[in-house]
């Protein structure tokens, strides 16, 4: 038995491992291009990454939010676990969610919660030696992405030369921004069709920014051109109206929702109205990797299908261990960033994603010199 054999057989006996050290850094991404949706306009991304020591090893967690996460994770959530155990992610998880009870549990401090989470379970399997995903125990060797953009900021031209050519790399599925022009959504989907072929699947996200009849009017415009996926055709505060959009939308369109889910609660509460056919969820909105795992539990206990919400480099490997998970989103803006930033970020192949199980933890690092020019 070599010696680092030897040292994860002494921690797996319970041999705790004092958390020593939290660092946060929050970096401001600019877009390669003005972005919108049917609801919000954005020219940059913020990211905040966490690092957090314990044993030798650094686990690396990251959410997209404000940069004002930073300062939760440093004044409320570290004094909550820096006598904890790094080997006891659970127990680290609950002591987060109490320290957030006066300041609430969702929004900032759910993403800072999330970021502290993944960096804990990355920091975990670095101390085993071991991937995340054989730490967690794989179901799945890779999962399988959609293209996902076609901001409706986008030109005609544009928004089909992007989903074009996903659709040429082998990309199964795609989706594209709706909502903000609804007279104009007719022909932008169709010529999405037009340059997909009539084989890839179509999806469309509202991004909540439609009324009950003008989601039920697009629906039907929408499936003559094939359209399988309508994420979000209102707001996800409209739980009966999701669920009345999912009982008339025309055969074969699925509608989904959860990204905007915080705490395990917002997604039984979907999942109780049968507002959805597919629930999504965010890992670095919904509590980290904890959350995403319960999450998953909730669909398996359903048997409804999970999509993982972007950051696919970040939700590859919670992915791969949960037998509810359908595929995750290979979102624009986060794969260009995760390229940017990190080391042994996700890059599809064939429409898949697969961990590299020889790097501990998540597989990533942070090239902190690309990184720097963008602190904030």
């Amino acid at each position: 038995m070599t010696s680092a054999s030897a040292a994860t057989l002494d921690l797996m006996r319970g041999e705790g491992v004092p958390l020593s050290a939290l660092g946060a850094f929050a970096y401001q991404i600019p877009t390669d291009a003005p972005e919108s949706d049917g609801t919000f306009a954005w020219d940059s991304t913020t990211i905040v990454v966490i690092e957090v020591d314990a044993g030798g090893h650094t686990g690396l967690g990251y959410a997209y939010t404000h940069r004002s996460a930073a300062d939760v994770a440093t004044q409320l959530l570290w004094p909550a676990i820096r006598r904890g155990d790094a080997l006891a992610t659970n127990g680290c998880w609950e002591a987060m969610r109490r320290a957030v009870r006066n300041v609430g549990a969702g929004g900032i401090a759910a993403s800072a919660i999330a970021a502290v989470d993944i960096a804990l379970w990355d920091l975990k399997a670095k101390l085993l030696n071991v991937s995340l995903v054989d730490l967690l125990g794989a179901v799945r060797e890779r999962v399988p992405v959609y293209g996902s953009g076609g901001f409706t900021s986008y030109s005609t031209e544009r928004l089909c030369r992007q989903l074009g050519g996903w659709a040429e790399a082998g990309i199964a599925r795609v989706k594209m921004k709706v909502g903000r022009d609804p007279e104009a959504d007719g022909e932008r989907v169709r010529a999405a069709r037009a340059a997909i072929g009539p084989d890839a699947g179509l999806m469309v996200d509202a991004n909540g920014a439609l009324t009950r009849k003008q989601a039920l009017t697009a629906a039907a415009d929408f499936s003559e051109s094939g359209t399988s996926w309508f994420e979000e055709p209102v707001t996800s505060d409209d739980i009966e109206g999701l669920r009345l959009i999912r009982d008339l939308a025309p055969a074969g369109m699925e509608i989904a929702a959860g990204e905007y889910g915080w705490t395990t609660p917002d997604f039984q509460r979907l999942l109780d109205a049968g507002a959805v056919d597919v629930l999504q969820a965010d890992a670095t909105r919904c509590q980290g990797i904890s959350g995403f795992l319960a999450v998953g539990a909730l669909c398996a206990a359903r048997s409804l299908p999970l999509s993982a919400h972007t950051a696919p480099s970040l939700h590859l490997h919670p992915c791969c261990a949960l037998s509810a998970l359908r595929d995750v989103e290979y979102f624009h803006d986060h794969v260009r960033i995760e390229s940017m930033l990190f080391d042994g970020a996700a890059v599809q192949h064939e429409g898949r994603i697969a961990p590299d199980r020889s790097r501990p933890g998540l597989g990533l690092e942070l090239k902190r010199a690309d990184a720097e020019p963008f602190r904030v």
